[in-house]
């Protein structure tokens, strides 16, 4: 168990740390990951001993392949350190700038946030994608794993933080916060002034103990309850292929679809394909009565399967009589993640745009698009659902701040 002291004493190096990063040339920083890049993978017997720790003290955990880390995990790890090194580095980017009638000229400068911490789940990957982009963006990072993948997280920043420091790095930049019980990440929660911002990851239970309880700054990243609308003037075999890559493609992270709504006009013609095809593909179906009527085996929807994240081959089914009866359900029961709209009509698909009030919204795409890397922005530290500062992927600009600076040649204000 970590002591309140312990967990702030590591805040203060971090803020030391943060100060002296923030300078520091894309040069310096570029050539420090890929430092820790090739680190990462000379000692991958090391976090390979540390991982199988971890996963052998559960090894049941239906988490545990998310833990489980390999040499092609490793690699990958690295390689994603390299590629955020080939990123423009966003700190010291004109945001936008003009001058007065007084003749002052004002430039908005993107800088570096200070010290973000990140408290996330299972997935030791995270500690090095996060350390990476925190360090390309000029902040410190406190990371704060969870348990179940101590072992690994420890081996991995032990390796990360050496490096980084004879690359040139401030020591600190990159640290673990001490401790594994909720007491820790409690002290961490409760830094303000130290720590500038924090970032959950994970389920919807960690999101709100973070938010509830903390008194730093939070930004929430998403609860993916994301829907796919079939309208009525939809091109069904898209429409299919959207579906299945949707809910199919990968269903366990946050921008798989997780509700179909399909209207009434083409549900006769399109949901005896749709919904053979993916239970085909192993998925659960959770119908309402006009779902159902379609094909067997189909679970009776419930309440708690509108608002539900499955993250699972589950996906609830229902049929609606307009595009307004399906921005209203979707604004009632989603998480504000990702929606998408398959229609040949351009007056269907701004109508969807602007009823909703999401993220991200696809038009004649799957959901699964809403992603940094996909998205062209390179790696991303999660997807925010909240409207204050960053929403949708975040990458390195979200994870910076902005300064005014304002030159002059003598005014005075009178």
């Amino acid at each position: 168990m970590a002591s309140a002291d312990e967990v702030l004493g590591a805040a203060r190096k971090a803020r030391e740390a943060a100060a002296a990063l923030a300078p520091t040339p894309r040069a310096v920083k570029d050539a420090a990951l890929l430092a820790m890049a090739d680190a990462l993978e000379a000692a991958s017997s090391d976090v390979l001993d540390a991982n199988a720790a971890d996963v052998a003290r559960d090894p049941d955990n239906p988490l545990v392949d998310r833990l489980r880390l390999d040499v092609g995990r490793i690699a990958a790890m690295a390689d994603g350190l390299r590629q955020v090194a080939k990123l423009p580095d966003p700190v010291g980017e004109v945001v936008r700038g003009s001058t007065l009638p007084n003749g002052l000229t004002l430039r908005q400068v993107r800088v570096p946030m200070g010290v973000i911490g990140i408290i996330y789940e299972a997935r030791p990957n995270v500690t090095v994608d996060a350390a990476g982009l925190c360090l390309k963006s000029g902040n410190a990072v406190l990371l704060r794993g969870s348990s179940s993948a101590r072992d690994s997280n420890a081996a991995l920043v032990k390796i990360l933080a050496e490096s980084a420091a004879k690359a040139g790095l401030p020591d600190g930049c990159v640290q673990l916060v001490p401790g594994h019980d909720h007491e820790s990440a409690k002290h961490l929660m409760r830094a303000r002034g130290l720590v500038d911002v924090l970032i959950p990851r994970g389920g919807a239970g960690l999101i709100r103990s973070v938010v509830e309880e903390s008194t730093v700054p939070v930004i929430e990243t998403g609860v993916g309850n994301c829907h796919v609308y079939i309208d009525a003037d939809a091109d069904i075999d898209m429409g299919v292929e959207i579906i299945l890559n949707a809910k199919t493609q990968r269903p366990s992270v946050c921008n798989a679809a997780e509700t179909m709504l399909v209207h009434s006009a083409i549900a006769p013609d399109f949901l005896p394909r749709a919904l053979k095809a993916l239970q085909d593909s192993g998925v659960t179906i959770h119908g309402d009565a006009a779902a159902s009527s379609y094909v067997a085996g189909v679970v009776p929807v419930t309440d708690e399967d509108w608002a539900a994240e499955y993250l699972s081959l589950d996906l609830a089914v229902g049929v609606v009589d307009s595009l307004q009866d399906a921005v209203a359900h979707i604004r009632r029961w989603g998480s504000g993640h990702t929606e998408a709209i398959v229609t040949r009509s351009l007056e269907a698909s701004q109508q969807f745009v602007a009823g909703l009030d999401s993220a991200a919204v696809m038009i004649n795409a799957s959901t699964r698009f809403t992603d940094g890397e996909q998205f062209g922005f390179g790696a991303e530290i999660g997807i925010s659902n909240q409207k204050l500062h960053a929403r949708g992927p975040m990458a390195l600009s979200e994870l910076t701040s902005t300064t005014w600076v304002v030159t002059g040649t003598g005014q005075i204000r009178t």
